[in-house]
C-alpha cells in the first residue's frame, strides 16, 4: 500500500505537479463571480450536473471551470485514487495505523460475491449474521418473541455511542415512515443519566426489549448506560432470568455477554475491519431492521451497494463521490473555507448532519500522512446542518452575507411521503431559491432598483457567488438513504485518499477516555483526593466535589 501513497521530495500532496497546477488556476478564477460562468454559458446548468445510481448532482453553481475539474481529476489520478478505491474493496489492509482491511462494502455486497479477509470470505459471514438478524426481527415484530412476563415486545431501546447509536438514530428518523407504528424505539448514548431517564420514563419494561452495541462490551458510557438498564428491568422483573428474555448483544465480545447475563445466542457480531461509523448496515443496523422490517433493511443495503458500483466503475469526472469530495478540497486547501453545511430538505433527514459530523470529522480529522509525516495543509472542514427550512431562519443570515465562505450540500426529492396541499412545492421552492440567491446575489445596482434609500443599500446587498450543491433524489425510500450514505462515505475516502491521510482509525478520542479513567475516583472518593493534575483541572474537580456534596434541594 505505501506504494500507492509515494509523492516527490516530501511526500505531501502539495509537492505534487497536478497541487501546484491547481496553485496557479486558482489565482486566476478566485474573484471569477459564477454570475459571469453562467453568462458566458448557456447550458452550463446542465452539462455541470451528472447523475449515478439515480441521484442527480448539480455542482454547477461552484466557483469552478472545465479547467477546474480536469485540474482536480488530474490531482486525484496522481494520488492513485483509482488504485486506493481498488484497495479497498479488493481488503487490503489500508488502515495502515491498525493493520486492519477497510470493508464496510463488504455489508452490502451480494451473496454471489466473495472477498477474503485472513483466509476467510467476509462476504458468506455478513449474510450468516444478516440472516440471523432478520429471523429474531420478524419474531419480534410478529410478537413470537415475547418478554419475560409472556408480554409482547413494544418497546426497543438501542444502547450505544458514537457509530453505534448515531448511525441507528439517523437511519430510524430518516426511515420512521416505513417503521413499525405501534412500536416505540428509543436510543440512549450519552452518559448523562438524563437520556436514560428520559428514554424509559413512559416504558413498561416487561414489554421493553434493550439492545446494547458494543464491539468490546467495555466502552464505559454504554456499559454504565447497560447496567442502568438491567437495574431499571430488574426492579421491575426482580428475576436474573428476565435479562435473557429483554436484552441482546452486537458485540464480539461472548465473555462479557454472557457475564451481563445475555445469552450468547441473542448475540450478533461484526468484525473489526467495520469502523463503528461505517457500521450503521452491519448488526449496529439491528434497530432499524426491527423498525422498518428485513426486507426494507436489504433494500437500503441494495441503495449502498448501488452508490458502491457507482463509484468503482464510473469515470472520475463523471463520479459523484469523487467530484463531491474533490470540491471540499478545491474549498478546503484553495478557498481556505473550513466547513461544509449539508442542507436536507427533508424532516426525515433531520439527523443526517449529525450522523455526518462523525463520518467526516472523525475520518479526515487528522494532522499526519499515512507515512507519520506532519501534513502542511488543511484537513477535515467542519460538517454542520440542519434541515430546510428551518436553517433558513436560522443561520442562513451568515451563509449569505457574513464574513465566511460556506460552501453547501443542498439535498431535496422530487417526491413527497407526506403530501400534504402546496408543502412540499413551498418547500422545494425554497431549496431552489437558496441555491439561486447564493449563487448570484443581488448588487448594488439590483437594490436601488428596487427604490432602497441610498443609506440602506449596503445592508441589502448579497455579494453571492457562494458555492452549492443540489442533490436531487426522487423520493426518500430505504434504498435511497442507503445511497446516499454510501455517497458521503466515499466523499469522504476520496477526501483521506488524496490527503495521503488514514480515514479509517480514531486515536484523537483515546485520550480523553484515559484521563478520564483517572478522574472517576477523584470523583468518587469518600476521602479528599490528592490531586496531580495542572491547577486549573485539580480546582474544578474541588468546586465539584465541594457542591457534589451538599443537598440537591439547597
Amino acid at each position: 500500500m505505501m506504494g500507492l501513497n509515494a509523492t516527490p521530495k516530501t511526500g505531501l500532496v502539495t509537492e505534487r505537479p497536478a497541487w501546484k497546477a491547481l496553485e496557479e488556476h486558482y489565482q486566476k478564477i478566485r474573484n471569477v463571480h459564477l454570475r459571469s460562468l453562467f453568462a458566458d454559458d448557456a447550458h452550463r446548468g446542465e452539462r455541470m450536473a451528472v447523475e449515478g445510481a439515480d441521484v442527480y448532482l448539480d455542482y454547477s453553481k461552484n466557483r469552478i471551470t472545465d479547467a477546474t475539474i480536469r485540474l482536480l481529476v488530474n490531482l486525484a489520478e496522481e494520488c492513485g485514487l483509482r488504485q486506493h478505491i481498488e484497495a479497498m474493496f479488493q481488503g487490503q489492509k489500508i488502515n495502515t495505523t491498525e493493520n486492519r482491511a477497510v470493508l464496510h462494502i463488504a455489508l452490502r455486497a451480494p451473496k454471489s460475491e466473495q472477498i477474503p479477509v485472513n483466509g476467510v470470505d467476509a462476504v458468506s459471514e455478513v449474510h450468516g449474521v444478516l440472516d440471523r438478524m432478520a429471523a429474531f426481527s420478524d419474531q419480534v415484530r410478529d410478537g413470537h418473541w415475547l418478554g419475560y412476563s409472556g408480554k409482547r415486545i413494544r418497546n426497543v431501546i438501542n444502547i450505544g455511542i458514537g457509530g453505534s447509536d448515531l448511525g441507528p438514530v439517523m437511519a430510524y428518523e430518516a426511515l420512521k415512515h416505513y417503521s413499525k407504528r405501534e412500536m416505540s424505539f428509543r436510543f440512549v448514548s450519552n452518559v448523562d443519566g438524563t437520556d436514560f431517564e428520559e428514554a424509559t420514563r413512559d416504558l413498561n419494561p416487561e414489554e421493553t426489549l434493550i439492545i446494547v452495541s458494543s464491539k468490546t462490551f467495555t466502552t464505559v458510557e454504554t456499559m454504565t448506560n447497560a447496567h442502568t438498564a438491567r437495574a431499571w428491568l430488574l426492579k421491575s422483573l426482580h428475576r436474573q432470568e428476565a435479562v435473557g428474555k429483554h436484552f441482546v448483544a452486537v458485540s464480539t465480545n461472548a465473555e462479557e455477554v454472557a457475564k451481563f447475563g445475555i445469552d450468547t445466542a441473542n448475540m450478533f457480531g461484526f468484525w473489526d475491519w467495520v469502523g463503528g461509523r461505517y457500521s450503521m448496515d452491519s448488526a449496529i443496523g439491528l434497530s432499524t431492521m426491527i423498525a422498518i422490517g428485513p426486507d426494507n433493511f436489504r433494500a437500503m443495503l441494495a441503495g449502498f451497494r448501488s452508490m458502491d458500483e457507482h463509484y468503482r466503475t464510473s469515470p472520475l469526472d463523471k463520479n459523484l463521490p469523487v467530484l463531491m469530495g474533490l470540491l471540499s478540497i478545491w474549498y478546503n486547501n484553495f478557498f481556505g473555507a473550513q466547513t461544509v453545511a449539508v442542507l436536507p430538505y427533508a424532516q426525515y433527514l433531520k439527523r443526517f448532519p449529525a450522523y455526518l459530523q462523525q463520518l467526516a470529522m472523525e475520518s479526515n480529522g487528522k494532522h499526519v500522512t499515512l507515512a507519520g509525516a506532519p501534513v502542511n495543509y488543511q484537513t477535515g472542514p467542519i460538517y454542520w446542518g440542519e434541515p430546510g427550512t428551518n436553517g433558513q431562519h436560522s443561520f442562513y443570515q451568515l451563509i449569505h452575507q457574513g464574513t465566511k465562505l460556506t460552501p453547501c450540500d443542498f439535498i431535496g426529492f422530487c417526491r413527497t411521503l407526506n403530501p400534504l396541499g402546496p408543502h412540499h412545492d413551498l418547500l422545494m421552492a425554497n431549496l431552489f431559491a437558496q441555491t439561486e440567491a447564493l449563487a448570484f446575489g443581488r448588487t448594488e445596482d439590483e437594490v436601488r432598483a428596487e427604490g432602497t434609500p441610498d443609506w440602506l443599500v449596503p445592508h441589502r446587498v448579497f455579494e453571492g457567488n457562494r458555492p452549492t450543491n443540489t442533490i436531487l433524489v426522487e423520493r426518500l425510500t430505504p434504498e435511497s438513504l442507503g445511497k446516499l450514505v454510501a455517497l458521503y462515505e466515499h466523499n469522504v475516502f476520496t477526501q483521506g485518499a488524496i490527503w495521503q491521510i488514514d480515514s479509517f482509525d480514531q486515536w484523537g478520542v483515546e485520550l480523553g477516555k484515559v484521563l478520564a479513567k483517572r478522574i472517576i475516583p477523584e470523583l468518587e472518593s469518600v476521602e479528599e483526593p490528592l490531586l496531580q493534575h495542572d491547577s486549573s483541572t485539580n480546582s474544578l474537580i474541588r468546586r465539584y466535589r465541594r457542591f457534589k456534596g451538599e443537598p440537591s434541594w439547597k
